[in-house]
């Protein structure tokens, strides 16, 4: 029976992303049920893109991204796909009228890490854009389901929480992103002498990411407000414990927040949104 399939393929995607995420699997949890499927298969589907251009060394990451692209774009046509994630990525794609245009702007961002290893301002933009701004808008088709104004009205700050994310997994991926990878994302920054001030500009630039996105955080529907503000709130402590080292440190390891503050962290804001407070 196909549905056994469905059921497979979105187990799939949810077993990818509590492998690879602690943070968003803990904050898909405080969504509402009926919603978990579509989010885990969104993330199913641009870590599975992402893995490719992050993990997998030795072999043609350009053709098997290439091959993404047409599988994908032939299990939307489709509506299948022998693929266990793409098969639950586009049940979730028809579901909550999901616009190619998102999909086509993240699989370029992919692609362009495989022949930009530094960014100038305009490409910048254009990677976070695609890289983490349209995965933002891709969980919000899920989470305003079907209410246009509703999406349109909350689309700014979604956009800079998909931002925020992104510029802060950057700070917290320096040494394997230069290091290994010979990714320099921040315009105009040597990473090889990375400076205080120019670590501090790049954080007041994250600040108001995460100030902008709150306010939009606030006003989504019950459904999925307390899960997003859990992973906001997951991020702005990564931020926050960034924040206070020097470049040289971040540099040279991996800041991480352990799992009983994220307990605690939980804990806080489960109490905040019982109390109304967010």
């Amino acid at each position: 029976m196909k549905s056994i399939f469905d059921d497979i393929s979105f187990r799939s995607s949810k077993t990818i992303t509590r492998s690879y995420s602690t943070s968003f699997s803990m904050g898909i949890y405080f969504l509402h049920r009926s919603i978990h499927d579509a989010i885990y298969s969104i993330y199913g589907f641009v870590r599975l893109a992402d893995e490719i251009v992050d993990s997998f060394h030795g072999y043609d990451k350009e053709a098997m991204l290439q091959q993404i692209r047409k599988e994908t774009q032939a299990a939307i046509d489709q509506k299948i796909s022998i693929n266990p994630v793409l098969n639950a990525f586009q049940h979730t794609v028809h579901n909550y009228q999901i616009e190619w245009k998102l999909i086509d702007l993240f699989l370029k961002s992919m692609e362009a890490d495989l022949i930009e290893d530094k960014h100038n301002l305009q490409s910048f933009e254009a990677y976070i854009l695609g890289s983490a701004e349209v995965v933002g808008l891709m969980c919000l088709r899920v989470f305003t389901n079907g209410n246009s104004t509703m999406y349109e009205h909350l689309k700014p700050a979604a956009m800079k929480l998909g931002s925020a994310f992104q510029k802060v997994n950057f700070l917290r991926d320096l040494k394997a992103d230069y290091q290994d990878l010979g990714r320099s994302y921040f315009p105009d920054v040597d990473m090889s002498q990375l400076q205080d001030c120019e670590k501090e500009k790049i954080e007041q630039s994250i600040l108001a990411d995460f100030d902008d996105a709150l306010i939009g955080i606030k006003q989504l529907p019950s459904n999925s407000k307390l899960g997003v503000y859990l992973a906001y709130i997951y991020y702005k402590q990564l931020f926050i414990k960034i924040a206070k080292l020097p470049a040289n440190r971040i540099m040279n390891e991996r800041v991480r927040i352990s799992n009983g503050y994220k307990v605690r962290l939980m804990l806080n804001s489960i109490f905040k949104y019982q109390m109304n407070i967010i």
